[in-house]
């Protein structure tokens, strides 16, 4: 098996020596995997910048069709099995087996031609995520999860560091009034199961006919995990495919689906502009990005 060279790329740029040796290890791994798992191949690899995917079939159960998702286990992917066992395929493919010391999965297959970023009426795609949104979040979120409540507290102690990396003083000023926002709802920060990666890309259709489909139109994939407000799963769908005048038109529309609260919902928003430019200054940015800065002043009301 090849492994895409733009995911040995991305590895060896994000994860370095650790990153080359998981895609050398791949080939290995996904044959360990076919084995142990009954699996037959079905289809070219696809990927991301962080995991391998593989079509698969499983003749021991009708020759289902399946996807191996190979990925290098980290903070943010450990509790992926955790997360799909708890939504059982609500709103989400469903998890058919798992390798918890790899972060290897076994999950039911879903029409990777069809994401919701494909929808041309941007609206419409927001009103998806909105829906799957409430119903994600319906579940309250497993033990063993990350917490909300330790990332936004790190997060509001090194505002200050990060406002001070800014070149421009209204956006160092804007960067502490999103932080004293996030600082109001840090005592209540959540216990739903956030996914915390929903956008239009991580939404896909079921195949017609299949179980999944009748779960509905649109299901996720390759959540994040956390425990914590909803809120905090917003910021996707407004900074992809951004467009500034409809920053508060999709805010509206997913806060009302969901049925959040709108003060709480735009605090949390704000937490996730403060994560996007602690990021950024972590890799040598001094300003805002222009989007984030603009879904900055519109929910703090200076748009």
């Amino acid at each position: 098996m090849a492994v895409p060279t733009e995911l040995v790329a991305s590895q060896a740029r994000f994860n370095g020596s650790r990153g080359q040796a998981f895609t050398a290890a791949l080939p290995g791994r996904a044959a360990h995997f076919r084995h142990a798992w009954g699996l037959r191949p079905d289809g070219p690899p696809m990927h991301g910048m962080a995991s391998l995917v593989l079509p698969v079939r499983l003749p021991a159960h009708g020759d289902a069709a399946a996807m191996l998702k190979l990925q290098l286990l980290d903070e943010e992917n450990a509790g992926e099995g955790t997360a799909l066992r708890a939504w059982n395929g609500d709103g989400a493919a469903r998890l058919l087996a798992e390798d918890p010391a790899t972060g290897t999965l076994l999950l039911e297959r879903l029409d990777a031609g069809r994401p919701l970023e494909a929808l041309a009426d941007t609206d419409e795609a927001v009103a998806v995520l909105g829906t799957l949104l409430a119903r994600l979040c319906a579940h309250p979120a497993p033990p063993g999860l990350r917490r909300l409540a330790d990332i936004a507290a790190r997060l509001v102690h090194h505002a200050p560091r990060a406002a001070a990396s800014l070149s421009d003083p209204f956006e160092r000023a804007l960067l502490a009034d999103v932080a004293a926002a996030v600082r109001e709802v840090l005592p209540e920060p959540g216990d739903r199961l956030l996914h915390w990666d929903l956008h239009y890309g991580n939404v896909l259709a079921p195949h017609p006919g299949t179980e999944a489909a009748a779960r509905g139109p649109w299901l996720a994939i390759d959540p994040k995990p956390l425990a914590g407000d909803p809120g905090f799963d917003l910021a996707p769908a407004l900074h992809n495919r951004f467009d500034p005048a409809a920053v508060r038109r999709r805010f509206d529309a997913l806060t009302a689906l969901a049925g959040l609260d709108r003060g709480r919902a735009a605090r949390w928003t704000l937490a996730r502009v403060l994560q996007e430019t602690q990021w950024d200054v972590l890799d040598g940015a001094h300003r805002l990005q222009p989007d984030q800065a603009h879904i900055a002043r519109v929910l703090l009301g200076r748009a």
